[in-house]
Order: structure tokens, then sequence, then C-alpha cells
């Protein structure tokens, strides 16, 4: 469990206080605090990766998911499902999130047109006043038009406040801006979310796609998610797709768009800007179906 009153790192006894012949104490992830977060924040240790959203029908870019990485400088790399959940209980997710949502924004607005960023956005960032005003500032900072930005809220984590919640929903897609359920049917309160919140989008979960082709149970399920995703006008959008097999089956179930290995890994936002610049100048009609040249080598 994580210790949030535990001494930040470097504040334990100097190395002249270790005694003779012993090992120095290691800085842990336990340790990590409020303090940490601050200091990865001003100390621009916090970079963002993309990994691209395809068309299923053409492979074409249609967006980018836009992932947070942290690179502590003794750590190293720290998994974002260590820290976020720090960030939300010490509330550093605030200004964390905010970055994220500006940074986005500022490096999608020199993407094609018809390129959309997806951020990946905190219940408690989304039940925070002003959340919209700052969704607005981001927007009319970087340029970016509204359309081309979609803000993703995990279904897994649950809405203290579902009035407020709503709220929140409402008065970002009153900005133009598009809102998509992440990793529908992983948490216990889907359908309940479909009935008292209006998404654009459901993303399904990689949990759910790894079986499609040998397990009847998931091929079912897989399919009545898009049949209830198409009822209530929602595009569907599969996560992990990382065969063949599994991209024709979700053609055939109806998913507007594939995101996974298969497509291409998390890359940084220098290598998206090549990729993107290489696709825009690719050749239409049968050539545009061909699969994205891989940039697995490029991933942070």
């Amino acid at each position: 469990m994580i210790r949030l009153s535990a001494p930040t790192l470097g504040s334990g006894p100097p190395a002249a206080a270790v005694p003779a012949g012993a090992q120095p104490l290691q800085p842990r992830f336990a340790d990590l605090g409020l303090a940490d977060l601050q200091a990865a924040l001003d100390g621009d240790e916090f970079s963002l990766a993309y990994q691209p959203i395809v068309s299923a029908a053409t492979r074409a870019i249609t967006g980018c998911e836009a992932l947070l990485r942290w690179d502590h400088p003794i750590l190293g790399p720290v998994s974002p499902a260590d820290f976020v959940p720090l960030a939300e209980e010490t509330g550093a997710i605030g200004p964390i999130g905010r970055w994220v949502l500006e940074t986005a924004c500022r490096q999608a607005a020199a993407w094609p047109e018809h390129c959309r960023v997806s951020v990946n956005v905190s219940p408690v960032q989304l039940q925070a006043p002003g959340f919209a005003a700052q969704v607005a500032a981001a927007l009319q900072a970087s340029g970016l038009a509204a359309r081309r930005l979609e803000l993703e809220l995990t279904e897994g984590v649950p809405m203290r406040d579902a009035a407020v919640a709503l709220n929140g929903i409402m008065a970002v897609r009153a900005l133009g801006v598009s809102v998509a359920l992440d990793d529908f049917g992983t948490g216990f309160a889907s359908l309940g979310y479909l009935q008292r919140f209006v998404f654009d989008r459901i993303k399904i979960d990689r949990s759910f796609i790894r079986d499609l082709g040998e397990a009847r149970e998931s091929w079912f399920l897989v399919r009545t998610m898009h049949d209830i995703a198409h009822h209530f006008g929602m595009a569907v959008t599969a996560e992990g797709i990382e065969t063949e097999d599994e991209a024709q089956l979700l053609r055939e179930f109806g998913s507007r768009e594939l995101q996974g290995f298969l497509f291409s890994r998390p890359v940084t936002s220098a290598a998206l800007t090549e990729l993107l610049a290489g696709t825009a100048q690719a050749p239409r009609g049968r050539e545009a179906e061909r699969q994205p040249k891989s940039l697995s080598h490029a991933a942070p």
C-alpha cells in the first residue's frame, strides 16, 4: 500500500550517516508522495506518448490516444497504474491532468485536420468545478478545433456524484468535444452508465478481444456490446487488437475504429508527427488498405 505520509525521495539520512559496510537505502515506489508528483510536473519528467487509432475499413489513422509517461530520475519509468491513483488520492491529478490536456491539444493542433486526439480524464477531474472551462481554455490556447478532441472516461472507476458527473459531461459536450466510455464492460456499472450518461463512443477492452476466436462467450459479449452501442447511437472502438483474425471479426461486428499493436505501438510525439506526415501523402484507394508501417522500435 502506498504510504502517502512517507518521506519523499532524497529526504533520508546523508551518506555519512550510513554505517560502514551497510547497503544504502534504495528508493521505492512506496516512498513516493505529493512532493514527488509536484517535482515531476515542475521538472518536465512527464511526457506524452501516442497510440494511433485506425479506421476499421481503411486502416487510415483517424485519431491517437494520448498516454501519460513518467520517467523518474532515480526509479526510472513509473507505471500510470501506480502513479495515477496516487495523484488522485493526493489531489495532484488536477494540475497533472491540466498539463496533459494542454499538451495534447497543443501537439494535436499540428496534426492533419482529420486526426483527433483522445485524452484520458479522471472522474476526479470531471467532477471538479470549472473543468469544462479548463477544456475550453486548452482548446483556445492551442487552436485545436473542439471536434478534434475526445475525452475518455474509464468505466471501471466509480463516479462519486452522478449528478455532478452528468453536468460535467454535458458541459464538455456543449463545447463540441466528444466523450468516450473507456474499458467498457470491465466494471460493474456499464449498462447503468449508459442509462445515466451520454457518450459518443464506447471502447471495448482487450480482455474481451483476446478470446474472440476461441470462446463463444467472448464472441457473444463483444457482439452484444456492438448491438447496445449502435442502439444508443454510439460509435465503437475496439482496443488491444493484435491479430488479423481479431480485426476481421470486429469489422464484421461493426467496429468503426481499431486500436492495438497490430497497427502500431505507442510512439513518441516526434515519431507520430513523422508517421502522420507520411500517411497524409499516402495514395488512396486499394493502397490505402495496407497496414501502416510499424513503429514499434520507437515505442517509449
